[in-house]
C-alpha cells in the first residue's frame, strides 16, 4: 500500500480541489473544476501502467472515498441558493467517478499491450465520456426531479441555444458538451506528462 501513496494522495487532492474549484465560475459554461478533475484520469492511468490494474481500482476507490467526504461537506455548507452540494450532485458526482474510472481500468489493462499512447488514450476518452453523461444526466436533468423533489433545477432545464450558437436545448445540455469538450482536450495532453510519469515510476520501480 505504501507504493500506492504518491497516486493515493495525487487523486486525493485532485478530487478535494476540484471539489472547490467547481464552485468557482470560469466563462458562461464551465467552472475551474472542469480542468483539474480530468487529472484524476492521468492519475489512475499511470497506476494502471505502472502497477496494474487492481492497484489502480485501489487508487480510484480512495479517490471515491474522498469525493463522498467532500460531498457530505459540501452539503453541511449553505450557500446563496441552498447547499453547496445537493443530494442529486452527491450521487451524480459519485456513481460517475466510481463507473468512469473503473471502467477507465478495465479499458486501459484491454489495450494495455498496444502502443504507449493508445490505453491512456481511448481509456480515458471512453471514462470521460460515461463520467460527464452520468453526472449532468443525474445531477440536472428535468427527467429525474422524482430523486430530489424539494432541488428546483427548473434553472438548468431552461431552453436555449446549445453553447450559445447550436439547436435549443435544456443549459444542463450545454454545461454537459462544455464540460467534455474540455476532458476530450486534457485527455490528449495528458500524454505528455502521463509519458514523462510512467517512465520515471518504471525506473524507480525497477
Amino acid at each position: 500500500m505504501i507504493r500506492l501513496l504518491p497516486g493515493i494522495l495525487a487523486m486525493a487532492a485532485i478530487v478535494v480541489a476540484s471539489n472547490v474549484l467547481v464552485q468557482i465560475l470560469f466563462g458562461q459554461w464551465l467552472t475551474w473544476g472542469a480542468f483539474t478533475y480530468p487529472l484524476a484520469f492521468l492519475v489512475t492511468d499511470v497506476m494502471n501502467r505502472v502497477y496494474g490494474p487492481g492497484p489502480a481500482r485501489r487508487v480510484v476507490f480512495a479517490g471515491f472515498v474522498v469525493g463522498v467526504i467532500c460531498s457530505f461537506v459540501g452539503t453541511q455548507i449553505q450557500g446563496e441558493f441552498g447547499p453547496l452540494v445537493t443530494l442529486r450532485i452527491a450521487m451524480g458526482s459519485g456513481l460517475a467517478f466510481l463507473t468512469a474510472q473503473i471502467l477507465d481500468v478495465a479499458v486501459f489493462d484491454r489495450l494495455r499491450q498496444g502502443r504507449w499512447w493508445r490505453a491512456p488514450l481511448a481509456s480515458t476518452l471512453v471514462g470521460s465520456t460515461v463520467d460527464t453523461a452520468i453526472f449532468f444526466t443525474i445531477a440536472f436533468s428535468g427527467a429525474l426531479a422524482f430523486l430530489e423533489p424539494g432541488n428546483d433545477v427548473s434553472w438548468a432545464n431552461e431552453s436555449l441555444p446549445l453553447l450559445g450558437l447550436g439547436p435549443t436545448a435544456p443549459l444542463w445540455l450545454s454545461l454537459a458538451v462544455a464540460d467534455w469538450g474540455v476532458k476530450l482536450a486534457l485527455a490528449l495532453i495528458a500524454l505528455v506528462p502521463f509519458r514523462l510519469i510512467v517512465r520515471r515510476m518504471t525506473v524507480q520501480v525497477a
